[in-house]
């Protein structure tokens, strides 16, 4: 396997087995996906939920410890992008899409069927919102940001290539370059397809859905298609012109309309009760976060947790190879600390204030003013559940609008990003792929939806992205182990040569005891000093000459 293009023939021949196994059997793909989702979620939960609690524990050590002061780059270098330009191709590239699909749709689906407890209800309106924060909190950016912060790691300070099978130097060396180093590529390579075609399926459908509301524009295949067809027009064009200038200006368009987009809704909504509902479920999130990060309702069905909990944390590790590279992609220059702090925290808090406004307003609604049409679309039609919410709040129309653009703008966005992931890795870690190589995952990853939606096979690639959560966190742990032995010996290095500084430093300066007696010295001392000792010659020679005589 030492030809250059190994893992990217590999890969895309993966990806093509894959694409016509959703056009000729889609069922048989969706059955053994979710037979072996439901071996997963009955043997291994317990497995999975450790894992992303040790990811989140390894996050906070490095960032809080000495290595937090290690730059990701060499001492000189400092951020490419500006601190709010890189959050908001933080969320661009990972779960914005998300947030606005799922901001209605998720807390009023646990408000009516929450965890335990009676749905419709106060208590059940608290657990809602505070399993959200569960599920779209510090746990799912720590999966993120331990193979950022890896891979930056050894990109930037280290010089080793743009690959994840670059983290793993330290535990196999040179090997990283050989059979093992493709193979882990390619197992990357095909988590990253599958998770960015089914979340730009899902997409899709949404975007559909509000043109069908708005527009009455039919919901089929057919426009479904054409809607695939010309975003990923717009994403490959985006993509080829780099990051410095679309990703970069997409990504502060996307900050400015989700901005207005909130503010409209907190201004317009609810908006004590969603101040209230923020800050309890913080409270709450915090209060509780160990149990739900551990809860594995080991004397019930536990269906519920395996639906969700279980479902999402599979879902935030299959997703992290992409967001991952990504992030460290765009994090040369800054520091471990300053990296976990801006990857971890700040995106949550967002996070929270979404879904706070968004859900919370739509509980609010249900639960205060019996406003049952949102749950009932929740129940029947998950992606018009936004569109029927926005119907409470005036200039309705203008707020789907927006929530559609929005969409399209992070649809773009996160397939700009996976189709430049996906290029650096393709080759061999080029850090500037070629634009051929970008364009033919772009053409790939628009095919993979099409056929999905087509095929009906979304659920069971969703479900194929899940499984594959089980190798890719055996790797992260593994990653984690491999970047603590470097990050150990980058410190030590680092000491040694604080240490050779300033031995040379002192080197070049007077002894201290020599420093001290000069300063005791007073000029006007230091001056009188070869007088004083003239008149000591001279009394002597006189005394010689006395005795002579």
């Amino acid at each position: 396997m030492r030809d250059k293009k190994t893992v990217f023939y590999s890969s895309l021949a993966v990806s093509l087995v894959l694409i016509s196994i959703g056009i000729f059997a889609p069922k048989q793909l969706e059955n053994f996906s979710n037979s072996s989702l439901s071996f997963i979620y009955n043997n291994l939960g317990w497995f999975i939920l450790g894992s992303v609690f040790i990811f989140f524990v390894f996050c906070i050590y490095i960032g809080m410890s000495k290595f937090g002061h290690i730059r990701l780059g060499d001492d000189d270098d400092r951020p490419e992008y500006k601190t709010a330009t890189w959050i908001g191709m933080l969320f661009s590239a990972s779960i914005g899409i998300s947030l606005v699909f799922w901001g209605v749709a998720e807390p009023v689906s646990y408000y009516i069927d929450p965890p335990f407890g009676t749905g419709y209800s106060e208590e059940a309106a608290k657990t809602a919102m505070q399993f959200v924060f569960l599920h779209w909190g510090v746990s799912a950016w720590a999966c993120y940001a331990v193979i950022g912060v890896s891979l930056a790691f050894f990109q930037f300070r280290k010089k080793l290539p743009a690959s994840l099978s670059s983290v793993f130097y330290p535990l196999v060396g040179d090997k990283i370059r050989g059979t093992f180093g493709k193979t882990i590529d390619v197992i990357v390579i095909l988590s990253i397809v599958i998770g960015i075609a089914t979340s730009l399926g899902f997409g899709t459908l949404q975007v559909n859905s509000g043109m069908n509301y708005l527009w009455d524009v039919p919901i089929g295949i057919s426009t479904q298609a054409i809607i695939i067809i010309a975003v990923s027009m717009i994403y490959v064009v985006s993509t080829v012109s780099g990051l410095q200038g679309a990703m970069k200006h997409l990504s502060n368009l996307n900050m400015l309309l989700a901005f207005v987009l909130l503010g409209l809704v907190l201004i317009f909504g609810p908006t004590q009760m969603i101040m209230k509902i923020f800050f309890q479920g913080i409270g709450d999130y915090a209060q509780n976060f160990i149990s739900m990060s551990f809860r594995t309702e080991p004397y019930g069905d536990g269906s519920w947790i395996s639906s969700w909990t279980l479902f999402y944390f599979g879902w935030w590790i299959a997703w992290a190879p992409l967001v991952g590279s990504f992030v460290a992609r765009i994090s040369k220059g800054r520091t471990i600390k300053e990296f976990m702090f801006g990857a971890i925290f700040i995106p949550v808090l967002g996070s929270f204030t979404w879904f706070s406004v968004m859900g919370g307003s739509a509980i609010a609604f249900i639960q205060n003013a019996g406003e049952t049409a949102i749950a009932t679309a929740v129940e029947s039609d998950i992606t018009s559940a936004l569109f029927i919410f926005f119907e409470y709040f005036p200039m309705s129309v203008f707020l789907s609008i927006l929530a559609m653009v929005l969409v399209i703008v992070f649809f773009i966005t996160s397939a700009n990003s996976a189709v430049f992931v996906l290029g650096m890795i393709s080759e061999n870690g080029n850090p500037n792929p070629s634009h051929l190589t970008k364009i033919v995952w772009g053409v790939i990853i628009a095919a993979i939806s099409v056929v999905l939606i087509m095929t009906g096979g979304l659920a069971g690639l969703q479900s194929a992205l899940v499984a594959t959560a089980i190798p890719i966190a055996v790797l992260m742990l593994f990653m984690c182990y491999s970047t603590f032995i470097g990050l150990k010996e980058e410190a030590a290095i680092i000491s040694g040569g604080e240490a050779k500084e300033k031995v040379e430093l002192s080197k070049t300066k007077k002894p201290e005891r020599l420093e001290k007696l000069e300063k005791l010295k007073k000029p006007e001392e230091m001056k009188k000093e070869p007088v004083i000792l003239a008149e000591v010659e001279e009394t002597r020679e006189e005394k010689t000459l006395v005795t002579n005589k």
